[in-house]
Formats: C-alpha cells, structure tokens, sequence
C-alpha cells in the first residue's frame, strides 16, 4: 500500500506555473595575451549543457506539483495520501524516522522523497536513503527507471555539487548512477563552480565504471582539462580525443575547439593544427579565431591576414551576421607582425574591420565557454497550410498530412 504513494501522486502531475529560469554565472575572462593567455586563464563559469540536458525546470515543476498534492488540503489523491501512510506533518521526517527504524524502503517511496527535497538538511536524508536502498537492492534489477538523474538534478537545484561528485565517486554507489545522464550533470555544476579537479576525479569514475562517454561527456571533459591547464589533464584529453577517433565515434565540434585551445596553451602548435584539421565544419565564429590564433602562432601570417581579408570583403545580409573577431586575436596578430612586412597590411584590415564592428571585445575564453541553446522546437505548420500541394485545392479533410 505504501509503494503506492508515490505512484499516485506522481502519476497525477499535471501543468503547473513554471520556475525561475535559472541564470548561469558569467564569471571573468581573460585574454589571449594575459599572462600568454596560453598560461594563466581563470575562466567563464558558465554552463556547457543546454536546458535539453540537465532538464532543471522540468524536474523543478514535477517537485512543485507533488508538493502541492502532498501538502494540499483539498482532493481526493491527498486524502488517499494521508489514510494509506499515516502521514501528520512533514513527510522528510517521516523519512528519517523510517531510516532509523530500519525498514525497508520501497522504490515508490524514495522517488516521493526526492521531489519533496527542499534544503541541504533534507538531501542528508535523501544521501542517507539512496544509500540504503542501493545496499538493499544491489543484486537487483532497478528495472527503466534510474534515480541518479533525479539526485543529480536536486543536487543542482540546491547547488550541492560536492555532494553529487561525493556520492558519484563513492565505492559503495558503484552501479547506481550507471547512466552517463547523471555524470554529465554532475560534471557540468563542477564546471560551473570552478571545481575542475572534483571534475576530473568524476570523469575517472566513470571511464573505471565502464560508463560510455556520450558526445556531452567528451564537451565537458575537454573543456574542463582546458580550464585545468595541466600536463596530466593535456594527456587525458589528448588520450580521450585520439581513442574517440579511433573507435569512430562523433566527436562534437565544440569539444575539439577545447582540445584546439587547450593545445595551443599546452604550446603544442603541432597538435592544435591536426586537432583543427579533424573539424568537419569551421565556418563558425569560434573555429574562425582558433585558426587566426594558430596561423599567428605558428608564423603563417599571410595565411592569417587572409581570413581577415576575406570577413572584411564578405557582403553580408541582415539575416546573416558578420564575421567577427576577438579583440585579444586581433591584437595577437598585430603583435605577431611588428616589425615585418605585414605590419601596416595588418594594421589596416584590423582597422577596417574595427570600423565595420568586426571586431568583439568577448574573449576566445569567452567563445570556449559560452552555454548552448538546446535544440529548436519543430515548428508547427500543419494547422496553417489549407492547399492540398498535389492537387492546389482546398483541403477539405480534417486529416491534412498527405
């Protein structure tokens, strides 16, 4: 009967007003020519997964719609609540005298508490119950659905992402959040935070848990051996890219753009021009100042000053934007051809294009860090064709799909 419970009222949840959308941070950045920018960048805290990953505001309108039936004074599903469990105040400490009690819980029951979670006192006792649970269920089949995507998904909410990485890397949790839906999450708050080597202790619990690296793990785990800056984080991701390649998986353009920077910090102009070489598309804003940055570095001027050359000639719409170019990358250049014949070549296309507002003052940092936009709804257009397009007459059915 209890098992029950939580089947009831979140079978029940329905639409309901949605929650504050949550803002990343923007952090600091830092330039190109900072400390080398290849040395010391401290980085944009931002996100690196879209609202269609971490699914944050659908998660939180679950939790309000559960509370409120949970709470609520009036309707049936309540009452049924209140008979079936006793349940007189608050349902988390109902909870916890459960756990002290020893009893056995029940999957119905956990999924209840985590959507009930409020504060990090509550998410002890949440920690407490997954703790327990795995240990009763541990040679058991947990059948489709997965609580590590929940957990993580309050530890986010509540900003407990030491508490998420605590129990992703804890020994006695392995097999639990065996679903790279839960690192990644993880991953991502670490990444915000700034907590990159919490980061990197995850990311090695999931390669020796056998968890596959999806193409949002290799996104973060480039991007967060880019902000570590290390010998030993260069060699993961180099290590990480080169078996992705070599198993033919499809390694997403913006985790080699992190490789690419990374590289180029490490002073590995070798590595970053081959790395560059395996994007399938570089006609991004992104990719275009990564190649100025290795063509300067690696003394191929001309080469650079050509891509300049060719944004400032382009003639472009109002629906399509100009070709921009990163102040710190610009100044890189100018610095890279004082003295030589280039130099006044230079000057004048950076001029140019400082005129055409070509020219942003937003760090590569910047462009490395930024947070996607998730995927577009499909558009709905069913509704406005009435015209039959093989016979041009007006569709008369209600069944308009030919």
């Amino acid at each position: 009967m209890v098992q029950s419970v939580g089947t009831m009222a979140l079978a029940r949840i329905g639409k309901c007003c949605r929650s504050l959308v949550h803002e990343p941070s923007k952090g600091l950045f830092c330039g190109v020519l900072q400390t080398g920018w290849i040395e010391g960048c401290i980085g944009a805290k931002r996100h690196l997964l879209s609202e269609d990953v971490i699914k944050l505001q659908d998660f939180q309108q679950r939790k309000l719609a559960v509370a409120h039936l949970v709470t609520g004074t009036k309707g049936e599903v309540v009452q049924q609540v209140v008979a079936v469990i006793g349940f007189k105040g608050n349902y988390i400490e109902l909870f916890s005298q459960k756990l002290q009690r020893n009893e056995l819980i029940l999957r119905d029951e956990l999924k209840l508490l985590l959507h009930l979670c409020q504060s990090a006192d509550d998410m002890v006792i949440a920690r407490d119950a997954i703790y327990r649970y795995h240990a009763e269920n541990r040679n058991l089949v947990y059948g489709e659905f997965k609580f590590g995507p929940l957990f993580v998904r309050l530890c986010y909410e509540l900003g407990l992402e030491d508490l998420a990485a605590a129990t992703l890397t804890d020994k006695s949790m392995r097999e639990f959040f065996n679903d790279a839906t839960s690192f990644n999450i993880t991953l991502d708050m670490l990444f915000t935070k700034g907590s990159y080597e919490n980061a990197l202790e995850v990311l090695r619990t999931m390669r020796n848990q056998g968890v596959p690296f999806n193409k949002d793990t290799l996104t973060l785990a480039s991007g967060i051996c880019y902000k570590l800056d290390t010998a030993e984080s260069y060699r993961f991701c180099t290590a990480m890219i080169e078996e992705g390649q070599t198993k033919g998986h499809l390694i997403p353009r913006h985790a080699y753009c992190f490789a690419v920077a990374l590289a180029l910090r490490r002073n590995d102009i070798v590595n970053a021009q081959s790395l560059y070489s395996k994007i399938m598309s570089t006609d991004s804003r992104l990719c275009q100042n990564l190649k100025v940055i290795i063509l300067a570095r690696s003394g191929a001027l001309a080469d650079a000053i050509s891509i300049l050359s060719a944004a400032m000639l382009l003639k472009s719409t109002s629906f399509v934007a100009k070709p921009e170019f990163s102040q710190e990358v610009v100044d890189l250049l100018r610095l890279k051809s004082e003295g030589r014949p280039h130099m006044m070549k230079v000057e004048q296309i950076v001029t140019h294009l400082e005129r055409a507002h070509q020219v942003t003052q937003q760090t590569l940092d910047g462009m490395l860090c930024h947070t996607p936009t998730g995927r577009r709804k499909p558009v709905l257009i069913m509704e406005e064709r009435r015209t039959s397009r093989r016979t041009l007459k007006p569709l008369q059915s209600t069944l308009l799909s030919e």
